[in-house]
């Protein structure tokens, strides 16, 4: 686990922008049960999330004219039950941090994995995220 010094700094980055925590593995449930679309970003210390999933989704989020229902948050390594839960939503796809995940009543419709982050700019993490908002939320 993560000393607590390190990750509060990376959690406000998506917190400060209108971000919810789940912390529990009830959260977790509770939040995916709602009706609508909620957008979970796996968080996490590397250098991607840092440079180009944390940015990338709050570019989307500011930018999108359709914005998912609810935006939330759990960070790897430091949520680690939340996080656990989050991951059994997310199967067949393996675990990944960070990453994006959308889902819409429950069921998960799209979900950018760290593969598909790294290396990637911003921009286009924003781009990509603003069309599945676009295909998912209205």
């Amino acid at each position: 686990m993560y000393p607590a010094e390190i990750v509060l700094p990376m959690k406000a980055e998506l917190t400060d922008g209108g971000f919810d925590e789940l912390l529990t593995p009830e959260d977790v449930d509770n939040t995916l049960a709602k009706e609508g679309t909620t957008l979970v970003v796996i968080n996490s210390v590397c250098g991607c999330a840092a440079g180009t999933c944390r940015p990338g989704v709050l570019m989307a989020v500011e930018n999108a004219q359709i914005r998912p229902d609810r935006l939330t948050t759990s960070f790897a390594g430091f949520d680690v039950e939340a996080v656990n839960q989050v991951r059994k939503h997310l199967l067949p796809y393996p675990p990944s941090s960070p990453s994006i995940a959308l889902f819409k009543d429950g069921q998960l419709v799209s979900i950018v994995e760290r593969h598909q982050i790294e290396g990637r700019p911003a921009q286009v993490i924003a781009q990509h995220l603003i069309s599945v908002f676009n295909e998912h939320c209205n």
